[in-house]
């Protein structure tokens, strides 16, 4: 029986959504391109996970340290550099699943279900035996708040409490995959096992990266010079991709009839100057073409903060009143 319009109503305002994407990885180290440093650093991550039992049961350790256990890695780096790839890399090489965790599908409108949801997540990877993955992890990992006015300050401090609990008891793998390592809460540092940093890509692994987006079927013209784009844009493996993308789109869309239809060097070119400019807008900030910002309106903005806290404060519960009387109306119209 098809759920009735107060049942669905009722389940999208209780969060009944999934809490993670589980995943069986299909992705390899064979399928990412790495500088030798970085690669290092995750065959050392695996070897760790693949020695934790001589470690820890075989040589005693364990009966020394009952908690702590956890196999936790951080993955930090700008975008599009394979951290995502290689967590699943790492859940394939392991014969595991791969839980995959954002922090919009963990956060909950209902107070005190954010934590609830952290700590389900740890318990499905037990019983699953998957890597455990939290993307974006800074939003999750945040550094705590040493003064919790609001229920969403209190409610975040809650959310890491938790997350470095579960981490005290757990004994599987755990990923943080982050752009902002820095915004981590400092508790994390002595359970992190393992640091992995990755790097934007040297010349010579961005001009495999371009080699390797290319399929045996992909029309390319003579004048593509694949190692002259590797040392004259430097790119990530992901904004490489993009830009492939827009090159092919870009060539598809020009007249010529299909047989002599083929991707340029201009069109590579056109691409990477896209992506790199995309990226460009989505970097400017408010201070832009400012050689310092104005005192004077950031002390205003200061002094006014008390204020707006104030009006803050009676927002919220206004909001959550009208928010229940609007759903009792809905809820009565539906049964009507």
């Amino acid at each position: 029986m098809a759920p009735s319009p107060l049942q669905r109503v009722i389940s999208s305002l209780t969060g009944s959504r999934p809490l993670a994407q589980s995943i069986l990885p299909r992705l390899t180290f064979d399928d990412v391109i790495l500088p030798d440093a970085t690669r290092r650093a995750l065959d050392h991550a695996l070897t760790q996970v693949r020695r934790h039992d001589l470690i820890f049961r075989q040589w005693g350790l364990g009966e020394r340290y009952s908690t702590g256990q956890a196999l936790a890695f951080n993955f930090a780096g700008p975008p599009g550099t394979g951290k995502t790839i290689c967590a699943e890399a790492i859940a394939h090489a392991l014969g595991r699943r791969l839980l995959i965790v954002r922090y919009a599908e963990v956060e909950s409108m209902w107070a005190g279900e954010t934590p609830k949801n952290v700590a389900e997540l740890f318990q499905i990877a037990r019983e699953e035996e998957a890597v455990l993955l939290f993307d974006e992890a800074d939003s999750i990992a945040a550094r705590r708040s040493t003064s919790p006015d609001f229920g969403y300050t209190r409610e975040a401090n809650a959310v890491v409490n938790v997350l470095l609990k579960e981490l005290e008891t757990f004994r599987g793998v755990v990923i943080f995959a982050t752009n902002l390592a820095a915004n981590f809460d400092p508790a994390f540092e002595r359970r992190i096992r393992t640091q992995v940093l990755f790097e934007v890509p040297d010349p010579r692994a961005r001009e495999r990266i371009w080699r390797a987006q290319m399929h045996p079927r992909t029309p390319l013209h003579r004048d593509v010079d694949f190692t002259r784009l590797a040392e004259q844009y430097e790119v990530t493996g992901g904004d490489i991709r993009n830009a492939v993308l827009k090159a092919a789109t870009a060539a598809a869309l020009e007249p010529a009839d299909e047989a002599s239809r083929s991707i340029h060097h201009r069109h590579f070119e056109a691409g990477v100057q896209e992506v790199i400019a995309g990226k460009r807008v989505m970097q400017q900030s408010l201070f832009a073409g400012s050689a310092s910002p104005d005192l004077g309106a950031v002390a205003a903005a200061a002094s006014a903060l008390p204020a707006a806290a104030t009006a803050a404060a009676w927002v919220v519960p206004l909001s959550a009143a009208a928010f229940v009387m609007a759903l009792a109306a809905l809820i009565v119209a539906l049964l009507h």
